[in-house]
């Protein structure tokens, strides 16, 4: 009975290191999607590229999976919101870029 513990004790911890990984790999993904996005909007809004800021920043995030949920530009500032759904949950992350100030 004891080793059966063990063993059940050992597939929960592992079970629950692997979500918690998971959870972090799709927290990085969605920072870069909304870094790359908001660089993407910020280089459209000052004319280093073609196109229009968010809807580039919108095929960018669709790189990485993740959706546009807000891209709001300010000048040559592009603040740029991405979503992407976990399961029932929907995990979000933003990002700004521009000229310094």
């Amino acid at each position: 009975m004891a080793a059966v513990g063990v063993i059940a004790a050992a597939v929960v911890l592992t079970g629950g290191l692997a979500a918690v990984g998971s959870a972090a790999v799709i927290g990085q993904r969605l920072a870069s999607a909304a870094d790359a996005g908001a660089l993407a909007a910020a280089d459209a809004a000052s004319g280093a590229v073609t196109g229009v800021p968010c809807d580039l920043a919108g095929e960018v995030a669709a790189e990485f999976g993740a959706r546009i949920d807000a891209c709001d530009l300010d000048g040559l500032i592009a603040t740029v919101t991405v979503e992407m759904r976990v399961g029932p949950v929907v995990a979000r992350a933003s990002a700004r870029a521009g000229p310094p100030p």
